[in-house]
């Protein structure tokens, strides 16, 4: 459920209400952990386009300071994710960590800087067969835009005549693609990513809240590929830690993210107005 910009929604199941007044009570013990692209920024045809919503940064500025920690954790490369977001040097955000490649570089606003283990080979095995791949498969250039990730390839089909259609012709055989050279495929809304094994939302997520000590945890994502850090908060509420699952909803294309939320807001205006929420409400 969502209600009016500045009022504090209310999570429509019991662990999401007892998470969000665990939150509440101790936000300094808090970690508020969000998804980019669909949570803060809107969906865009050209993913080089994509921007942070222009209330993102004033929110965060605003939670920020009263939290443990903002946790941006994304399948984007860390530098290009702190780029688009304009988090970079703004007062205030000196909590926030952006975790790209599923984790596996970090940012923090502390010292400024990315650090990151060597790429994996399989990576640049897929992107050198990529192309031929998808000419054997009859795709044309109009229906598929592939996305240098660094240490993954994503290929986009929402620019395609059939998105969907292109999307399910894609599917299987890039799933063998990646399975030669030791990676997996992440579906996401129109977009299949090829990446390394044991690079997701959810252990990205999990090991930050372990090493930050965290009491709750509030997760705020939209796509296919934050259903693992879904999994990873449901999996610390076992352990004792409370937590908020929110799904950032601008469609019906992900049913799977929204009946597994807490609470459901629209969009990166929703996400925004739950942040700021959570700012005024939190002692």
């Amino acid at each position: 459920m969502s209600e009016p910009s500045g009022s504090l929604p209310t999570p429509g199941t019991q662990a999401g209400r007892d998470g969000l007044e665990a939150m509440l009570a101790r936000p300094s013990r808090a970690v508020i952990a969000l998804d980019f692209d669909g949570t803060l920024a809107p969906i865009v045809a050209d993913p080089e386009s994509a921007r942070a919503h222009p209330g993102v940064v004033p929110a965060l500025a605003s939670l920020a300071p009263k939290v443990a920690s903002v946790v941006v954790i994304t399948g984007r490369p860390a530098e290009v994710a702190v780029r688009y977001g304009g988090f970079a040097g703004v007062a205030g955000l000196e909590h926030l960590v952006v975790l790209g490649h599923y984790g596996a570089e970090r940012w923090d606003a502390v010292t400024g800087k990315v650090t990151a283990p060597p790429p994996d080979a399989g990576v640049a095995a897929v992107r050198a067969e990529l192309p031929g791949v998808l000419e054997r498969l009859g795709v044309a250039d109009g229906d598929a835009w592939v996305e240098e990730k660094g240490r993954a390839v994503a290929v986009h089909t929402r620019r395609a005549r059939d998105p969907q259609g292109t999307f399910e012709v894609l599917r299987e055989p890039l799933g063998e693609l990646a399975a030669r050279h030791g990676l997996v495929v992440e579906p996401g809304r129109l977009v299949l990513e090829l990446r390394p094994a044991g690079m997701d939302k959810g252990m990205a997520l999990l090991d930050h809240v372990r090493e930050i000590g965290a009491e709750s945890v509030l997760y705020a994502g939209d796509d296919l590929g934050d259903l693992p850090a879904f999994a990873a908060v449901t999996r610390l509420r076992a352990e004792g830690t409370f937590g908020v699952l929110v799904c950032s909803s601008g469609s019906e294309e992900v049913p799977a993210l929204r009946d597994q939320a807490d609470l459901t807001v629209l969009g990166p205006e929703g996400v925004i107005d739950l942040l700021t929420s959570l700012a005024g409400a939190a002692v």
